[in-house]
Order: C-alpha cells, then structure tokens, then sequence
C-alpha cells in the first residue's frame, strides 16, 4: 500500500461498503459483530478507535481552514473527501499507532458553512473534540448505536448506520434552508458527517449538538413520541442511574403535565409546529422529544457545600463548586418577576426552560427534538401495516408523516405542557354604604327617592283612567250627521 495521502472528491454513491455492508468496527482486528448493535462490543469502544476517529477529524478540519472564503455551493453538499492514514506516516499525514485506517469527510466546506452559521469556530470545534479522550455514553435507546460526548460537554458524536447516513446527507441543503429560518428550532444541529474505514469494515459518525449539559444535574429524562403502544421504559433501563423513561412512563409520573406561563407555553408550541411542519416536508417520522428535568428544589445549597466538602480531587471539588454558583444563579433567576417571559440559559448557552410541576417544584427543562434521520420507506410502511393488525393503528409509532406530526404536536401541547391555570378574581363583599347628613337632606327634599307605598289615586286619576279606552285601539268612531 502507497504511504502517500490520496485526498481525493467524489460524488455521492457514498458510503461503498466494500463487502462488508452496514457493520462497524471496535479494533481493526476483531470482526465485525452482528447486525443488531452496528458491529461495536457491548464492553465499550477500544481507545484506538476513538484516536482515530480524533486524528481524522483533525486532518480534514484543519485543511479547510486553509481554503479561499466563499459561498456554499449546491455541489458542496456531495463532495466526499477520502484520506489515507498509513500506520507509519506521510507527507501529509502524521504517524500513529491506530492501524492503517481510511477516513472520509462528506460536504466538508458545507459543514463548516453550517457551523461558522452557529458561532462555532474551527478552533473550538477542534480543540472540543481532538483535545482530550472522547466520553463514551451508555445507549439510551435500542438502535444499538455508539454515543461519545466531547470533553467540554458540548458535542455529541452518534454513531449511524448506512441509510441514516445516506438520508442525511440528501437532506442537508434544504434541511439547513429551513434551520436558517428558523433560529429557535428544537431540531438537532449537525456539525459533521464521517466514516472510518478499516479492514473492509465502516463506522460512520454524525457530529451534533448535546441537549442536556452536565452543568445541571438531571433528574429525570424522558424519551417522548406521542404514541401508547410499547411506550414503557423496560426493566432493565430501570435499573440505570439515570433511566430514559417513555410517554406512559411520564403520564403516570406527571398526569397534570408541566406548566409553562402562557407567553412560553405559546412560543414553544409554535416552535414544536414550525419544527413538525419542516420534517413532515421532508417525509420524515419516528422522531423523539428528549425532555431532561432539573429540579431546582431537590438541589438545595446546603447539599451542594456537602458536595463540595466530600470532593475527592481539587478537580471533583472545582466542578462541585461551579455547579453550586450555578444552581444559586439560575434559582435567584427562576424566582424573579422579571424572568417570566424569558429562559434560562447557561454558561454553555444551552437552554433551559422554568416550569412547575402539579406539586408545585420549581423545574428546568430541556429539550430537543431528535432521531430524526427515519424516512418513511417501505420498510416503515410494512411495519405499520404489521402492526395495525393486532393494534389500535393511532398508537402505534410508526405512522404516516403527516399524522404522526399532527399526533406528536398535540400530545407535546395539551399533555406534556400546559399553560399555568388562571385564578379567577375574587370579588368581597361590601356592606351597603351609610348615609351621611347629606344624603338625609336629600332624601328630605326628594321623597320620591324613599321606599315607600304606592300614592293613592285621587279624582283626577279616576277621571285619567275613565277617559283613557278613547286612545286604545278600537274600532273607528261613527259619526252621526
């Protein structure tokens, strides 16, 4: 094999498997694994691989850096760039001990485009992902893919399978269309596409934004569809630290929903339609809104400055520290007046939202709208189909766009936020007012103004009286000549 870097352009029939199609790899000499868990041990990804994955990132990156400044083309969108990472090194590429490896980069100049849109520099973006070990994640979910956050807690890297992939690259230029018109959108935000290539074997990676930041201790954490069907947290996710629970888990936890105040509650269901309105364009379905819960009243500071005191390391008792200032800040803020039409936003501009739940707690929330890489193929269509046999067909989670974004609009509005009630006014009641002398001089002068009995008629009545069938309605009078 050549030593020489081949950085090359080529256009979409990307993602070729070279035999090996839509497995993943651990080491670049352990075989690839069933289908089930995209092809990495139950045991945790080698270290190897997440080197690698660093060294690629920092290649290609860092290359873009250096070309001339101009605006995205739609061609951009299907360049791939493919670099070879020989063991022992080349002119372009630096030695290493992570096996000769393959990394491709797909619509880097775009990419960049779409984070230079977000404020993130190349710099950042490096120095987040390729300066310390990526942090592997647990699976909260059962597609069997790989979750590695970066060291500030900002990026989230997924592992995706060929078709995720594949859909995701087609979806970028209109996709970002939209996200450009829309600031405030609840959809995830895709900072890099890549796939490592190594003994005939593939990893493909998507690189986004991370909902839930670690500066704020979540309590609870759900995973939410707007379907019944199979919605439960199972046993075993039970049995984590921190378990994602389902949309029946959250109705029997919370059957009032959270309360936002009207002006929150109004943006965030216009943002939740905006957002349903963009994926149902684009056929998408099978989308989660992640909801992470802080509450604020279960972290008190007093269980903070415990933390702090049992730090084992200057740097446990440094971030313990930094969580306690935060938490004071963000409780002082949640109580003021002046907060009531806004949110909260932390130091790593992640939002997150005040609410109430039916006991009263003070909460944040944060939330996104994610895996949103499912079209509706044939495959879901048969799916649903399937299932509609022996199931109410509304509550199933596959479904047709249009219904299921409809479905999932108005669970998210009417069972899981709601507006806090308004009290009705109360109105006191008032003894009648007492009469001052100059409301007696008034009734002295104007009788009429006393309850009193009716007047008697007089002659001059009775004769008003008798006189009065002349004006009634009657038949004419005759007149005799």
């Amino acid at each position: 094999t050549s030593a020489a870097s081949d950085t090359q352009a080529v256009v979409p029939d990307a993602f070729v498997d070279s035999g090996a199609e839509k497995q993943m790899i651990t080491t670049s000499k352990i075989p690839g694994p069933s289908r089930r868990n995209n092809g990495v041990k139950k045991n945790g990804t080698s270290s190897s691989v997440k080197g690698a994955i660093q060294l690629g990132i920092a290649h290609t990156v860092g290359g873009i850096g250096q070309r001339a400044d101009r605006d995205v083309l739609m061609q951009d969108f299907y360049v791939v760039e493919s670099t070879f990472f020989p063991g022992q090194g080349c002119s372009l590429t630096p030695a290493h001990h992570y096996g000769d490896f393959h990394f491709k980069t797909y619509a880097p100049f775009a990419f960049q485009y779409f984070r230079e849109l977000f404020g993130i520099s190349p710099v950042d973006y490096l120095y987040a992902l390729c300066n310390e070990p990526l942090i592997e994640l647990s699976n909260p979910g059962a597609s069997g893919s790989v979750f590695f956050v970066s060291s500030n807690d900002e990026f989230i890297i997924k592992s995706v399978q060929h078709k995720e992939a594949e859909f995701l690259q087609k979806l970028l230029p209109g996709y970002y269309m939209n996200l450009n018109q829309n600031k405030c959108t609840l959809l995830p935000k895709f900072y890099g596409l890549y796939c490592m290539q190594t003994g005939g074997r593939n990893i493909r990676l998507v690189v986004m934004n991370n909902f839930l930041p670690c500066s704020v201790c979540m309590h609870l954490k759900y995973d939410l569809k707007g379907s019944t069907f199979k919605r439960r947290a199972s046993s075993k996710e039970r049995e984590k630290t921190l378990p994602t629970f389902k949309d029946l888990d959250f109705m029997k936890d919370n059957p009032d929903g959270l309360f936002l105040d009207s002006d929150r509650h109004n943006a965030l269901c216009k943002t939740i339609q905006r957002d349903c309105l963009v994926l149902q364009s684009f056929k998408i379905i099978d989308y989660s809104l992640l909801v992470g819960i802080h509450i604020l009243d279960q972290m008190q500071p007093e269980k903070m400055t415990e933390m702090v005191e049992g730090s084992s390391s200057p740097q446990e008792e440094c971030e313990s520290t930094r969580q306690k200032v935060h938490y004071s800040k963000i409780k002082d803020l949640v109580q003021k007046d002046g907060c009531a039409g806004g949110i909260i936003e932390t130091k790593d501009k992640r939002r997150g939202i005040p609410a109430k739940n039916s006991k009263g707690e003070q909460l944040l929330v944060y939330i996104g709208i994610i895996d949103i890489l499912q079209s509706y193929r044939l495959v879901k269509k048969l799916e649903h189909s399937w299932k509609a046999l022996f199931h109410d067909g509304d509550t199933i989670s596959v479904h047709r766009p249009g219904f299921y974004a409809e479905r999932f609009q108005k669970f998210m509005c009417t069972k899981v936020f709601k507006k806090i009630p308004q009290s009705p006014p109360t109105f006191t009641k008032r003894s009648p007012p007492t009469l001052t002398s100059s409301h007696r001089l008034l009734n002295d002068l104007h009788p009429s103004f006393t309850k009193q009995s009716p007047p008697t008629l007089t002659s001059s009545h009775h004769l008003q009286n008798d006189l009065r069938p002349l004006f009634t309605k009657q038949s004419p009078p005759t007149f005799t000549k």
